[in-house]
């Protein structure tokens, strides 16, 4: 290390592009005095010619030295193998108690390993989900740290000062130990997914069940956005149908080919989810939805075999009010989803011994992150009534809600699908909702199966044990095993 070099900063970046460069220049902005690092001299560069002043460095090891102990640093490359190498070239400059601080998308389980690892070298590691994109690192995103809660505190006030606010608090709080942080962002993102493809669903219903124009959706959008669904997803949703392409004389959105791709975390939540047995369908579905959509030249090819696609127009003439029913079964969903993310979110906290602030996790997700909505004020004074409920849909104004829309939502739904309507993100917030209202499901059967052909045994009401039955003999007795 230079001895030569002044240590007179308080944060460090690696990694320059522009989520990089744009949470740097918030920093700055809010009087923090920090340096940037990459090995790209050209994105260093760049740096220089942003206003604040802020300083790039292109030397790692001069880097470091410039950075006031305990040294704080994040990181925002390429999740992967990226962030090994970097941490692999960093580490040995670092001293015992320094922090890394990974912003990227991470998986949740590769942060678990490096927290180990890097404990063993006596260096903190924190695994941060941000959301926002490049404007929220800018101006404010919603930030989810998660790693030991005393290094939280080293840079508690530059998260706190950077943070976009929500009623004048600010978005970031500490999640948990371990890789919490990156797990709730994960979830944060499949919630993302299925709210996308929901407004997908959504619209293909007003374009060609109801016949409307690009013009109509955006100001039926635009409207919802004033009520109870406003959100930001709503809200770009909106300018979208809004958005005139005058060299083409057309509408942007209907030239985009009709195949969505992704960068894996909807994936990951689902994988996930399924390794603690918790279902969360819709994020499920929404993930399969965009790999289904990739089949597109077979999509074609069926089509042309069937009448699927010749029954939607008449779908408007088959509901009452068609917009205000919509609306209901937006909203419905809406809340389905938000439902199964959070309870994944507590199932999770429960198995890995995180104890997640559900509340706190509502309340950070108000402003500056992707799926930041008006809904999430209901899911934080829900999340914070005490006792504590165990799932959203046990609160007793949202139930409340979720019944009043029920028919509508109901009736949209089978409605459509009489039509021809594909509506996998709809069906499943509904099919869920009925499932966790429903005491008695017909599992029992499933049961009887699996004893019956692989004698999985089963369990009997009211009775302890297990039991297991000869089904091919004519009378088929409940035998105890254990």
């Amino acid at each position: 290390m230079d001895a030569n070099v002044q240590a007179e900063f308080e944060l460090g970046m690696i990694g320059l592009g522009t989520m990089g460069r744009n949470l740097l220049l918030n920093m700055a902005d809010h009087g923090y005095k920090v340096i940037g690092y990459d090995k790209n001299p050209k994105q260093v560069e760049l740096l220089d010619t942003e206003p604040g002043e802020v300083p790039g460095e292109k030397d790692l090891a001069r880097f470091i030295a410039k950075i006031k102990t305990p040294r704080a640093i994040v990181l925002l490359v390429p999740a992967g193998k990226i962030v090994d190498a970097v941490i692999d070239e960093l580490s040995p400059l670092l001293d015992e108690g320094d922090l890394i601080i990974d912003g990227g998308n991470s998986k949740w389980t590769d942060t678990e390993e490096r927290v180990k690892k890097l404990e063993e070298k006596g260096l903190h590691f924190f695994g941060m989900g941000i959301s926002g994109g490049e404007e929220g690192a800018r101006k404010g995103p919603s930030m989810m740290p998660g790693g030991n809660k005393a290094a939280y505190e080293h840079v508690k006030n530059i998260l706190e000062s950077i943070a976009a606010k929500a009623k004048g608090e600010p978005c970031v709080t500490y999640i948990g130990p371990g890789a919490s942080g990156h797990y709730v962002k994960m979830v944060h993102n499949g919630i993302e997914y299925a709210i996308m493809q929901l407004l997908a669903e959504a619209y293909e219903l007003m374009k060609e069940g109801a016949g409307m124009s690009n013009k109509e959706i955006h100001e039926v959008l635009k409207s919802w956005n004033e009520g109870r669904l406003q959100s930001f997803l709503m809200e770009i949703t909106a300018d979208i149908f809004n958005y005139y392409d005058p060299e083409s004389g057309e509408y942007l959105l209907d030239k985009i080919l009709d195949v969505a791709k992704s960068k894996g975390t909807g994936k990951w939540t689902s994988q996930f989810a399924m390794d603690i047995n918790l279902p969360i369908p819709s994020i499920d579905v929404a993930v399969s939805t965009r790999d289904l959509s990739k089949y597109k030249s077979l999509r074609e090819k069926l089509e042309s075999r069937s009448r699927v696609a010749s029954d939607k127009k008449g779908l408007k003439a088959e509901l009452d009010n068609f917009q205000e029913e919509l609306e209901k079964a937006v909203y419905f969903s809406f809340v389905s989803v938000y439902a199964q993310g959070m309870f994944l979110l507590k199932t999770a906290s429960e198995a890995y011994d995180w104890n997640l602030n559900l509340a706190e996790i509502s309340k950070i997700w108000r402003s500056g992150c992707i799926i930041r909505s008006a809904f999430l004020e209901d899911m934080y004074q829900a999340f914070s009534a005490q006792p504590p409920i165990e799932h959203l849909f046990g609160d007793d104004e949202i139930g409340a809600k979720l019944q009043e829309d029920l028919p509508a939502t109901r009736k949209v739904i089978s409605t459509a699908m009489q039509f021809g309507f594909s509506l996998p993100v709809f069906a499943s917030a509904l099919n869920y909702y009925q499932s966790m209202h429903d005491g008695r499901m017909p599992t029992n059967l499933i049961q009887a199966q699996r004893d019956y052909f692989g004698a999985h045994t089963y369990e009997l009401k009211g009775e302890e044990g297990t039991y297991h039955s000869k089904w091919t003999e004519a009378f088929a007795p409940s035998i105890r095993i254990s």
